[in-house]
């Protein structure tokens, strides 16, 4: 077993006040492949829970300072699932424990096996909670391979993600608009150690403070105005699992230090709350901006920056690739199926393709073949079904002098990869346009 799958065996807060009841547990869920952090008081449990977050906790309900159900409420609040152990059978008891909140109730004394059987299911039952929710948040997409084609530069990025995925430490995924980095995200979870847990995304961009603090850290009832009531946050969602942040680099700085918070602490508090909730989680963060640049300029935290750059991937515009454009306009295509019938490119198609510069990438390739698709008579498409978006390229008429020039200028740079090559198609010198480049707050290329 890998360090990082080992790392990610689920742990359990087991509460005995028996010495020997509780050491004959934790032995016994040892051997079976738990961690196990034990108390014999409520007072140990709030410590112990306080320190590191549990996926499950099992209770004896009569403890020397209390009962369980002086514990029930901060786990239940923390989506942790109980079950309680008792001595005492009644069925007053247990349905007090249920409708405060447990899952199970047990008598003692506990069958081994049998009690295994139960975590073992109440695991799996909050597991398939967590995806339904990541379902009813969007969060659940399908995921196509990332890696189509044969180029260089395709095979590169598939080697460097193959050494990547069994890490559990963040990922830096840099790239164009449109170049498949959620693709990429998507296949980095799927191949992890985390691959059975949640997948969570979040796309940052023009989410306003409030919105993304919401989304993220979830609320208590009241926190703002509207809030009637209180909400998990992504970050509780994908607890054990993967979040991935599209476009972290717009997430703003009154956030980031929370995020750091997370990253460094394993803890994060909702808003209106005043204690600290633990979360297990691995980053998966994208851009398309030089972050680097971005800290450099005290546009986003530096601390940050390292923290979630420790495993950095870039994938190419498809520019760079344009070799496997046959073979990803095929994929595309059969993916295209239901809307059309069957269709495939001709070489004169293949050819016009080749000579698009692809400001939008591989979603551009979609939305061109799509269009195709729908509106061609043949099943072999031409050069003349292609129809490209000539907004993307062109169409500044709406625009001040001043913001003309900058899309220009990052339309440009996009495209070239490189200053210097930016610079001699805009016919400037390089130091004009490190100038420009700085004064409109465009990312440097990181090619």
């Amino acid at each position: 077993m890998s360090g990082a799958l080992a790392r990610m065996r689920y742990s359990l807060l087991l509460v005995e006040d028996d010495v020997l009841i509780r050491h004959s547990i934790t032995s016994f869920l040892t051997r079976k492949g738990y961690g196990v952090v034990d108390a014999g008081t409520c007072a140990e449990a709030e410590r112990a829970f306080s320190t590191g977050r549990p996926d499950l906790a099992l209770l004896d309900y009569e403890l020397p300072d209390g009962n369980a159900l002086r514990l029930l409420p901060g786990l239940r609040d923390s989506d942790v699932p109980v079950v309680i152990l008792s001595g005492n059978a009644s069925v007053e008891r247990a349905v007090l424990a249920i409708k405060e909140g447990a899952e199970h109730f047990l008598t003692k004394p506990v069958e081994l096996s049998a009690l295994l059987s139960m975590i073992q299911r109440t695991l799996e039952n909050q597991r398939n909670r967590h995806k339904q929710l990541v379902a009813q948040t969007g969060g659940q997409r399908e995921a196509p391979d990332p890696f189509i084609g044969t180029s260089a530069a395709i095979r590169a990025l598939r080697m460097d993600a193959m050494r990547v995925a069994d890490a559990d430490s963040a990922v830096l995924v840099t790239g164009e608009t449109g170049s498949g980095k959620g693709v990429l995200a998507r296949w980095l979870h799927d191949h992890g150690p985390r691959a059975t847990e949640a997948f969570v995304d979040l796309n940052c961009a023009g989410l306003a403070k409030d919105l993304l603090e919401s989304d993220l850290f979830g609320h208590e009832r009241g926190a703002f105005t509207g809030a009637a009531s209180a909400k998990q946050g992504l970050l509780e969602i994908a607890h054990r699992g993967t979040v991935f942040l599209d476009e972290i680099g717009d997430v703003d700085a009154q956030v980031q230090p929370r995020l750091l918070k997370v990253l460094e602490e394993r803890r994060f508090r909702r808003l209106g709350d005043v204690r600290d909730r633990m979360v297990d989680i691995r980053l998966i963060a994208a851009t398309h901006h030089d972050l680097g640049q971005l800290a450099r300029e005290k546009r986003f935290r530096e601390d940050l920056y390292f923290r979630i750059s420790t495993l950095p991937l870039r994938v190419p515009p498809l520019r760079e690739r344009l070799e496997d454009l046959p073979e990803l306009s095929a994929r595309l295509l059969d993916r295209l199926d239901g809307v059309r019938g069957r269709a495939r490119l001709s070489e004169a198609a293949l050819q016009r393709l080749r000579t698009y510069p692809w400001p939008g990438n591989i979603r551009e390739l979609r939305n061109v073949l799509e269009r195709a698709v729908i509106l061609s008579q043949s099943e072999v498409l031409g050069p003349e079904d292609l129809r490209f978006d000539t907004q993307i390229v062109a169409d500044d008429s709406d625009l001040s002098l001043e913001a003309a020039e900058r899309r220009h200028i990052e339309r440009v740079v996009k495209r070239a990869g490189s200053v210097a090559a930016a610079a001699h198609i805009l016919r400037i010198p390089k130091s004009t346009l490190y100038y420009k480049l700085k004064k409109n707050r465009i990312a440097l290329p990181t090619a």
